[in-house]
């Protein structure tokens, strides 16, 4: 119930490619069912984002990349989605954990706040 709590949807996908969690908080940005468990995480994008997706998955295995990060508008929201390679304490590949947010809000903040 952790993440279901927090203004972002979450993600987690296995050294060979298998959705094993996702959150379902109920702003989620793009739906997921309990039928994307276990199945590949390249069904779930559009094939226009496919490759950039094939890539970042290469370069994590690899040890080449630890973290990418895609921004664009979205309906009235403009999310921001970030992946991070997880890695053992030998550094291997383990996975990723992908996290959507929207930061429409966080992009118009100005000066400075301090206290409630």
């Amino acid at each position: 119930k952790i993440f279901e709590n927090l203004p972002v949807d979450v993600n987690l996908v296995v050294h060979d490619d298998r959705v094993v969690y996702y959150s379902n908080p109920p702003h989620r940005f793009f739906h997921r069912s309990k039928a994307v468990l276990g199945r590949q995480v390249q069904n779930f994008h559009p094939p226009q984002s496919l490759g950039a997706v094939e890539q970042i998955l290469s370069q994590m295995k690899a040890g080449t990349m630890d973290d990418a990060s895609f921004w664009f508008p979205f309906a009235d929201k403009f999310l921001l989605i970030r992946y991070f390679a997880i890695r053992d304490g030998q550094k291997r590949y383990l996975g990723v954990l992908e996290v959507t947010q929207d930061v429409k809000n966080i992009r118009e903040l100005t000066g400075v706040k301090k206290l409630l």
